[in-house]
């Protein structure tokens, strides 16, 4: 069985998205900032129906945790940036088109029930009873590879608390975004603790590896 791997991109004062989102700007304003540096590799652009890109360091980076995962798990959020019932969300379809790079099953933690939605390669299931469910359903298809929990904060900070987690990964912006939504704001009184596997640097984004300690 694979591991439970947590991967986002963050500001050095912690934000992973910046603060006022909209349909427009998901990410808040500045937010897009924290993923700029993915948006030039190759191993980006090619599952989005892309061509191009640069390629290196990030580039190998990124082409290598994407070939580990099997499975995503997503908070809402993350999926449409709604909270409330499907009916009720403009954006109930989720922000990824026809064809979403995932190309694996997704599972969608929710409080609102609703059939899978299927586009493209990729499956969205929208699990409704917890974080624990999601994992465990994200781990039986993925089989022998890793589930990948890929935001936002919220679902990041249930899985870490849980001990859900195997390995944090978390790539290092230097920008100041100054408000928005932190993450690891909701792990509660005895956080996690973990230990340096990694540190892989370039020009735009330091790329950290922790175990998390169990």
């Amino acid at each position: 069985m694979g591991k439970v791997v947590a991967e986002i991109s963050l500001s050095l004062d912690g934000y992973v998205a910046g603060p006022n989102p909209t349909l427009e700007k998901p990410l808040g304003e500045g937010g897009d900032q924290l993923h700029e540096w993915a948006f030039r590799l190759k191993s980006w652009r090619e599952p989005h129906g892309l061509s191009g890109g640069e390629t290196g360091l990030d580039d190998e980076l990124v082409a290598e945790n994407l070939r580990a995962n099997g499975a995503v798990v997503m908070g809402r959020r993350m999926f449409s940036g709604g909270e409330g019932p499907w009916e009720d969300d403009a954006n109930a379809g989720g922000w990824w088109g026809d064809e979403p790079p995932f190309h694996m099953p997704v599972f969608v933690v929710t409080h609102h029930p609703r059939e899978p939605l299927v586009r493209g390669g990729t499956t969205f299931t929208f699990v409704t009873d917890g974080v624990a469910s999601a994992i465990e359903e994200a781990r039986a298809a993925a089989a022998e590879k890793d589930v990948l929990v890929g935001g936002g904060a919220n679902a990041i900070d249930q899985c870490l608390e849980a001990g859900w987690v195997d390995e944090l990964q978390l790539h290092l912006v230097p920008v100041l975004l100054g408000d928005g939504v932190r993450l690891f704001d909701g792990v509660g009184l005895e956080p996690p603790r973990f230990e340096l596997t990694r540190v892989l640097d370039s020009p735009l984004v330091t790329h950290l590896r922790y175990r998390v300690v169990k």
